[in-house]
This record gives C-alpha cells, structure tokens and sequence, in this order.
C-alpha cells in the first residue's frame, strides 16, 4: 500500500505540473503539450492533479472531454484506491 501511495503522489504531481507548463505555453504561443498526453497521465493515477491544475490555471475548462472525463476519472480512481484498501485490511 505504501507504493501505491508513493506512485499516486508522483504521478499526480506530474500530472500537476504538465497541466501548468501546458497553460504556459498555451498563454506565450510556444509549442503545446498534446491533449492525448495530458488526459493519459490522468488516466494513469494522476486525475487528482489534473483537477486541481484545471482549477488554479483555469485550463482546459472548456473542453468537454476534459471537463466530464477528469472527474470521472477521478471518481473511478477513489473508488480503486478504497477497494484496494478494504482488500488489503482484509488480510
């Protein structure tokens, strides 16, 4: 259980941090990170910190896709995370 929360603080701080950089350079016009990579490190564990990005740098607020898929993913993964828990309490 300790690697899972490692691994979620990881990558939800990357996640955190790609949704910044990516608001960045959306606001000077640089080179853009590609929505199929953000929403994939979403995926990948990392829901928690999309959602807070999207919240403080008001990005990708208006993207339907964004908007419905990252709370949903969200859900999905507490729903993971507490099921592995009671699994492993269990033993």
């Amino acid at each position: 259980m300790r690697f899972l929360g490692y691994y979620l603080t990881a990558i939800n701080l990357v996640t955190w941090i790609a949704y910044g950089l990516d608001k960045g350079r959306a606001k000077s016009g640089k080179w853009r990170i590609p929505e199929r990579t953000l929403l994939l490190l979403s995926l990948a564990g990392g829901s928690l910190g999309a959602l807070a990005a999207m919240l403080m740098f008001r990005h990708k607020t208006r993207k339907a896709k964004f908007v419905v898929g990252v709370p949903v993913m969200f859900v999905a993964h507490c729903i993971i995370v507490v099921f592995a828990a009671v699994k492993l309490l269990q033993r």
